[in-house]
């Protein structure tokens, strides 16, 4: 064991969750898994694999992951989402950074690639992320932002990076995923307008072939054929629905506006 805590937050994670507790309890003795209200078990397949399981309503991504980094025991904190599994090459790296006393930096960048239905692995070029995931908790924490769950360091933290995996089973089924993009496209449009941004409307016309072409070549979808191409439809469908629904809350905003006006002239 290594003195990190590991912490996941879920709802409704029964069927993911304990591939993801699987490749990594036997890296710490205090894994934390945050549960927003899961109504199909995951709850007990957690704490069957010796999790603590604590329920928290959801707030948003930014600031449930704050509230699980407070549960930590550990000085040091890595998280996983429900549908990520840590590779054996990622968990042996790990153990060897605590195998001498400290390591050397206070945060390190963790590769996240995904891993689509019928892969029991990553294609070899799939897209990859490299966020923050393992750090120590007096050098940053998560954002409290609704939709972006990001790690803020404080200025001059070292940041290194780990060259193992983390495998991201985000897609069960083509469905599945459009309907998760869908709700978060309504979280980001109350962000937007939380935050007082407003995109041009000029973007409303482009978004959805430039999406397209982002997933498609960029990153390096069309490798995978028709499935692919179906994922870089379904990219591509909600960046645009970010965008309409944005667009949509300022309209109705602005007549709300303009009536409110009207009756007190």
């Amino acid at each position: 064991m290594v003195p990190v805590s590991v912490f996941i937050i879920a709802k409704n994670e029964a069927d993911r969750i304990g591939a993801t507790i699987r490749a990594i309890r036997g890296l710490t003795d205090d894994l934390v898994v945050v549960d927003s209200g899961s109504t199909d078990g995951t709850q007990a397949v957690a704490q069957e694999l010796g999790a603590r399981v604590i329920f928290n309503p959801w707030p948003g991504y930014g600031l449930q992951k704050r509230f699980a980094e407070d549960q930590c025991r550990h000085g040091w904190l890595l998280n996983l989402d429900a549908d990520e599994e840590v590779s054996p090459e990622l968990l042996a790296e790990m153990r060897a950074l605590f195998a001498h006393g400290e390591p050397s930096c206070q945060a390190y960048g963790i590769r996240i690639a995904e891993t689509y239905p019928g892969e029991s692995a990553p294609h070899l070029l799939a897209y990859r992320i490299a966020p923050v995931r393992l750090y120590r908790r007096d050098a940053g924490r998560y954002s409290s932002s609704l939709v972006h769950d990001r790690v803020d360091l404080k200025p001059g933290t070292k940041v290194g990076k780990l060259k193992g995996l983390v495998h991201h089973r985000s897609v069960r089924s083509l469905g599945d995923q459009l309907a998760k993009l869908n709700s978060y496209a309504d979280q980001q449009a109350v962000d937007l307008e939380v935050r007082g941004i407003s995109i041009p409307t000029w973007r409303v016309y482009f978004e959805f072939p430039a999406a397209f072409l982002k997933a498609y070549f960029g990153r390096l979808h069309f490798l995978r054929g028709t499935y692919g191409f179906l994922i870089a439809m379904n990219y591509a469908t909600w960046r645009h629905l970010r965008l309409a629904k944005h667009y949509e809350r300022k309209r109705l905003g602005a007549l709300a506006k303009s009536t409110a006006r009207t009756e007190r002239a």
